[in-house]
Formats: structure tokens, sequence, C-alpha cells
């Protein structure tokens, strides 16, 4: 189960952070927003995307919105989002609790800077209602995650 995969990694790799689970919804940025009392642009959301045969993770702010231009300058090449099944197989998260922390093999992982804005953010936890509150830094360390600028 993905929530039990976050679980894993957190109890390895930050047993510090807790797992929040609200009895309601928090898949989408507003949801999360309201259930977790926090800007829409707080929540750390997790965008899984192909550039080529590469897979990767971009976390960004919740309203930030992948800038085209900025993600070919910076990876090459445009990205392509994947769909559901694609999220599912590559990250063993359900879209609405998808995060980069706990998945069954290793990704590129990038923060953009959108969320540099925050000293704490607000990513998923493996399920359509479990996230975490984390330092914005700690996000980019534990997660091997480097910088980007990628978003609008």
């Amino acid at each position: 189960m993905s929530l039990e995969s976050v679980r894993a990694f957190l109890r390895a790799h930050a047993p510090d952070i807790e797992i929040i689970e609200t009895a309601e919804s928090s898949s989408t940025v507003a949801l999360a927003a309201e259930a977790h009392g926090v800007e829409p642009a707080q929540i750390a959301k997790t965008i899984c995307l192909r550039v080529g045969e590469q897979m990767m993770l971009v976390v960004a702010g919740g309203m930030a919105r992948l800038d085209n231009r900025k993600f070919k300058d910076t990876f090459g090449a445009k990205g392509r989002m994947l769909d559901a099944e694609e999220v599912v197989a590559v990250t063993s998260h359900p879209v609405g609790g998808v995060c980069p922390f706990g998945l069954p093999s290793p990704l590129p992982i990038y923060c953009d800077i959108s969320l540099k804005r925050f000293d704490e953010v607000v990513p998923a936890a493996g399920s359509t209602n479990s996230a975490v509150r984390i330092e914005t830094g700690r996000l980019a360390e534990l997660t091997g995650a480097s910088w980007v600028d990628v978003c609008q």
C-alpha cells in the first residue's frame, strides 16, 4: 500500500515527521489547502513527467503551472505528464496522493523554486487523504531533489 511505503520511508529517514490523515479527501490543491489550513500555493504538488524515456517528479507550489519553455530549456525536451495508470506504476501512489517519498524505485526528483517562498510546505503522503508538514529545504534534502525553475 502506498501510504505504508511512505510510512516506512519516513520511519527510516525522518522519524520525527508525522503523517497527517484527514477524514476528508485532500486529493486536490484546494481540498488539501482547506484540510491543512494553509494557502493553496503552500501545498507541494508532485507532478509525474516523462522526458523521452526518463521518468521524473517535479514538486512545485500548489498554484504553480509548468512553463513549457522553461522546462524545455532546463531538460532539453518537452515533458509529457503521465496518465493515472502510469503514475501508480511509477510511484505506487494514486493521483491525488502522489509524493516524492516511498517510491518503489529511485526517480530523479526536482523541486521548483515556487516552493522557496515558504518555510514549510505540505506535500501529500501516498494517499488521497494524507500529507506531511515539512520544512521546504528539508523536503529537497530528504528526497535528494535538485532545485529548478520550470514553473510560471
